[in-house]
């Protein structure tokens, strides 16, 4: 980890990457978190060969997932957790997909946290429900030189802003009751 120093203290770099699972999409965004200080790393999109069987299109998505680790070597990861639709197929394939989504940083002996939808929302504009396009701004706001070619490295790059606010909260805590 980075020591990055700024008016005498110092305080450690942290890497963070999140990732919205999906089986046609999975978005995935790198933030550096340090005391206040947040900055854009990369975000992108990996695409599974809808022509592929199942088998083949969840190797695709964790061969490029385990790419990204290894490129841009986080030091935690942030998992969107899957929520429950009608479509009990479609609710399967993304609960696959979310599962590479866990075994790719987890193998990579990363820290691995798990985020609901709301729980983001609520972190990066304030409320528990909002449009994608609120969170997209905000995600701008708050990262003025993100780049992110779909919105789901938008919500990945979310999901890691949303876990440096939540992991300033345990450590600040963690601070106060030791």
């Amino acid at each position: 980890m980075k020591k990055m120093y700024k008016l005498g203290f110092m305080a450690e770099t942290i890497r963070i990457i999140g990732i919205d699972p999906g089986l046609r999409r999975t978005g995935w965004g790198v933030i550096d978190f340090s005391g206040n200080r947040l900055q854009f790393v990369a975000a992108g999109t990996l695409s599974s060969d809808a022509r592929c069987d199942l088998a083949s299109r969840l190797c695709q998505l964790y061969k490029g997932l385990s790419d990204i680790l290894h490129q841009f070597m986080p030091h935690e990861a942030a998992v969107e957790h899957v929520f429950v639709n009608k479509d009990a197929t479609a609710t399967l394939k993304l609960g696959q997909a979310r599962a590479i989504a866990l075994l790719a940083p987890a193998q990579a002996n990363l820290p691995v946290f798990e985020y609901a939808p709301n729980k983001v929302k609520k972190s990066v504009i304030g409320v528990g429900h909002g449009a994608k396009e609120q969170i997209h701004m905000m995600v701008k706001v708050l990262l003025p030189r993100a780049e992110f070619d779909s919105s789901d490295a938008a919500d990945a790059l979310a999901l890691a802003l949303c876990h440096s606010t939540h992991r300033t909260s345990a450590s600040h805590y963690a601070r106060i009751t030791a």
